[in-house]
Parts: structure tokens; sequence; C-alpha cells
């Protein structure tokens, strides 16, 4: 029995190894015939890849709550939004098909936190997905820029499956910053999926942008296609706080 497990692990089926120890002194898996015992193992082979790829897919991702679910998320008039869509959100067919959404709302209404839930349950579904605020996505090309990088990163955040752009419009873009997100909406425009994450409603996006041009094309390619999830009420911040005071913590 060691013999096989060393060979499953030196042919890295881990799962397959680790199970195999677990299941080696179980009468039960002995009486089983050989067919039924393959079938267990490679079970728990791809309950092990699994697991490792969502892992992974969620380390990489970098979400702001890497434990959001929407499972979580409170469903209530006052907060606005339709509870039938972000539960279909969740299927990711929205995914499958290149299309976009966008969260707006006030400060503290919930918006990050429904963004990375739905890019955690992209990542339960292999989707490989990627979390930045805009000032540190902008700050990031800049780098790249002086390290000779700058295609490479372009390229990279183009190709990502789903991306997550949170605090979009904090400040206006400059000419540079304007053209990297043109670049990056234009490379992903109907083969890729965005969730932008915005204080400011659509109608305010030009003046954030600044050249009529560019963001005539960058909101040509984001909204057209998009869901939208516009968040009301108050801040979830200071509902959590009174309820933590009214509790005594």
């Amino acid at each position: 029995m060691n013999s096989l497990r060393d060979r499953l692990l030196a042919m890295r089926l881990y799962g397959m190894a680790s199970a195999l120890e677990e299941y080696s002194d179980s009468e039960t898996f002995k009486e089983m015939s050989f067919r039924e015992q393959l079938s267990i193992l490679l079970e728990q082979e791809g309950i092990y890849r699994n697991s490792r790829q969502l892992k992974r897919l969620i380390t990489t991702a970098r979400l702001r709550y890497t434990d959001a679910c929407i499972e979580e998320i409170k469903f209530n008039a006052s907060r606005g939004f339709d509870k039938g869509l972000l539960l279909d959100l969740s299927k990711m067919d929205w995914v499958s098909n290149k299309r976009n959404i966008i969260i707006t709302g006030p400060t503290g209404t919930g918006k990050t936190y429904i963004a990375c839930a739905i890019g955690n349950s992209a990542c339960r579904h292999g989707v490989k997905t990627l979390y930045i605020r805009q000032p540190k996505l902008f700050g990031e090309f800049r780098l790249a820029r002086a390290d000779g990088e700058y295609m490479k990163r372009l390229d990279k955040i183009s190709k990502t499956e789903l991306l997550i752009i949170d605090d979009w419009g904090m400040s206006s873009l400059n000419d540079m910053e304007r053209r990297d997100l043109f670049e990056i909406v234009e490379n992903r425009y109907d083969i890729h999926s965005t969730i932008i994450v915005t204080q400011f409603p659509v109608d305010k996006w030009h003046s954030l942008i600044g050249d009529p041009t560019i963001a005539d094309a960058i909101c040509d390619r984001l909204i057209h296609n998009a869901y939208r999830l516009k968040l009301t009420g108050g801040s979830m911040r200071k509902i959590k706080m009174e309820h933590k005071i009214k509790g005594g913590i």
C-alpha cells in the first residue's frame, strides 16, 4: 500500500494518495471492487484539485473581502437593488455572455462587499478574477512604465476574465490615465467582463473622465451591455456600529 501511495505522490495525484492512506484500514473499502475503489479515489482527487484551484483563484483575485458571499447579503427594500437580479448574477451566465456590472450608491452602502461577493462566486465557478481600486490600478501602470513592463501589465489586466475596478472616479483623470483606461476597456470589450464600483452615477462619468471623445468611447463600451445595481439607504457601516453598541460590544 505504501508503495502505491508513493507512486501516486510521484505522479502528483495528491488527492488520491491522501484518500488511499485514509481508507487503507477500512474494511468496507477493502471489500469493494477495484472499479469502486478507483471511483472513490478519483472522486477525492477531483475534490482536492477543485479545492486547490479555488484557493489559488481567491488568492490571485485579491478581493478586499475574501469571505464575502452573496448568501450573507442583507436584502431589504431600503437598499434599493433587486434580489432576484443579484441571485441571477451569482450564476455567472453574464460572464459567459461578456457583459458588465455597474454598482453605484453612496459611501457605506455595501458596494464593495457586493462586488467582492460576486467576485467570490466567480472564483467558485472557476473564473479568473482580479479586484483593484482605480487609484492603485493607475499607480501600477506608472510603475510598469518606469520598469519597462507596461505592455505586459496591460496585457495581464486586459486578459483577466473578470476585472473588478473599485473607487471608480475618486479623482479626475489626467491624459495618461484616460488613455490607460481606454486601452483596458477597448481590449476587454466583448471579450471579458468588468465590474465597476463607484459613488458616482453614470451620467457623471463623462465629466470625471474628461476628454469628451475618449469618455464617449469608454462609456459606450462599459455601459450599453451592463447590469446595474443602484444601492440606496443609509450607511451599512453605521448600522453595524449601532448594532454592536446595542449589543454591548
